[in-house]
């Protein structure tokens, strides 16, 4: 049975314990400052990161508080009785890796927009910056402090579920206690050079992301099978083809039959392999099971602020510019701030699918309000323009002039294996044509994510912003990265 906790609860972190269930929800009228730690009945997995023996894993386990539960049960059916309704907007969407980047600015919009909301995460993403001596950007508070500043802005409450979906029990007892009309599942390691470290970082970042997702899919068909699913894939499944990439699927004739079949897949790393198996894991399971599900291939993101992460400090999102973890136009521009020449990767012909973190929230938004239909797979290509990797340079590079900055430009040896000059014409109509608004890169947005960075160019480490991890001489052993 889950427990619903206080979030102005701390949690503790032991070590040589398993992890358990937890869920938050605060009273309006009143906020504990501390709670007992016990351990749950119901465990999950532990969390243990790469290089670590199981001697050392970190580990969060359960604590209660207790709760009136007859009035947790008139809650829960007058909310269930609301998402029955068609016309409700108050369906419960549960969002998987809702700390981190884009799951973060994600589960305050929903909330904002009237959505009820649950966050899941096992808050590995924090342990991955202080394993490898990374940072964000911009200071971001606990998950606890997060939520509860929530609440004290917009008086909405947003449910926090701690641990890993890799563990069926854990997530078994998340479902039944939260019951979700949608999942949005952003709950993978994300990044292609950290899956190219070494051979631990490669097989923990297929076992995470593809074992998440496999679990997901069984907790939907065990436990709310009219449950949409919202599963945030990426572009980098297509590779770079010299043909147009289609939004998912491509029709073909061969031999004189024609039918349309799910669009190639190139993968480029040990990451963008593990997105193609969950593809391909989704849509035999709704073929299967009559799951629905939305596959978001989704671009590289750029921008830290939403309207909602701007209402307050402590709501402020991370933003990544290391080697690892940082994105392409967000690395440019803490770079200009700083005065590091731009590190353009070998030619910088390298073209992608751009998007503003404003349109990720948008797309999940309109994917939930327009679900897809049992047993259909739809796939999104989410992004909203392309741009190679010179064009961006060139593009932070007029803008930091403009506030300014000298900005330089170098060209460093690739440490990735692809092509870096090639075609690409992606598309990118389904969203548009379900209402999604979007907000084009403009000097606007420059100047003001370039102003972000002069403002916490403070707290940049030099020694970071150089890649490290190289695809050619991934290495066995478990290493850390750093300068």
């Amino acid at each position: 049975m889950a427990h619903l906790l206080s979030t102005s609860c701390s949690l503790k972190i032991p070590s040589c314990r398993k992890t358990s269930f937890q869920s938050l929800d605060q009273s309006p009228n009143a906020f504990p400052t501390s709670f007992t730690v016990k351990t749950s009945k119901s465990l999950v997995r532990r969390v243990v990161l790469p290089g670590e023996s199981s001697q050392r894993s970190h580990t969060v386990y359960a604590t209660t508080t207790p709760i009136k539960q007859e009035a947790s049960a008139q809650k829960r059916s007058s909310l269930h009785q609301s998402s029955n309704d068609p016309s409700s907007k108050q369906k419960r969407v549960m969002v998987i890796g809702g700390d981190g980047y884009c799951g973060w600015a994600t589960a305050l919009h929903l909330s904002n927009k009237g959505y009820e909301v649950a966050i899941v995460d096992n808050l590995i993403r924090r342990l991955f910056d202080n394993q490898l001596g990374l940072d964000s950007l911009t200071p971001i508070t606990s998950i606890h402090n997060r939520i509860r500043c929530w609440k004290s802005l917009t008086g909405k409450t947003i449910e926090l579920y701690i641990g890993d979906i890799c563990d069926f029990e854990f997530l078994s007892e998340t479902f039944k206690s939260f019951e979700p009309d949608a999942v949005v599942h952003f709950g993978e390691q994300r990044s292609a050079p950290y899956s190219m470290i070494d051979r631990s970082r490669a097989v923990f970042t297929q076992h995470n992301n593809v074992i998440g997702t496999l679990n997901v899919l069984f907790a939907i068909k065990e436990y709310r099978e009219q449950c949409h699913l919202v599963k945030l894939g990426t572009m980098g499944e297509y590779g770079t083809p010299n043909i147009d990439i289609e939004e998912g699927y491509l029709t073909i004739t061969h031999n004189g039959r024609t039918d349309t079949l799910p669009y190639p897949k190139q993968a480029s790393s040990f990451y963008h392999l593990s997105k193609v198996h969950d593809s391909n894991n989704i849509a035999f399971t709704c073929k299967a099971w009559g799951i629905r599900a939305t596959d978001l291939n989704q671009g590289v993101v750029y921008g830290v602020t939403t309207e909602e992460t701007a209402m307050h400090e402590e709501l402020c999102n991370r933003l990544d510019y290391d080697g690892v973890f940082g994105t392409a136009l967000n690395r440019f521009c803490v770079q200009a701030a700083v005065g590091h020449p731009l590190t353009v990767y070998g030619k910088g012909g390298q073209t992608r699918g751009y998007l503003d973190i404003r349109d990720t929230v948008q797309c999940v938004e309109i994917a939930i309000a327009n679900p897809a239909q049992p047993g259909e797979f739809r796939v999104f290509n989410q992004f909203t323009e392309q741009f190679s990797v010179n064009e961006l340079a060139a593009l932070v590079t007029k803008a930091g002039e403009k506030l300014g900055l000298d900005v330089k430009t170098i060209s460093v040896p690739n440490p990735r294996v692809e092509a870096e000059e090639h075609y690409y014409n992606a598309k990118h109509t389904k969203l548009i044509e379900l209402g999604l608004k979007p907000h084009l890169l403009s000097d606007s947005l420059l100047d003001s994510l370039l102003n972000f960075a002069i403002l916490y160019k403070d707290r940049v480490d030099s020694k970071q912003i150089m890649p490290s991890v190289s695809w050619r001489k991934i290495g066995a052993k478990t290493k850390t990265v750093t300068a």
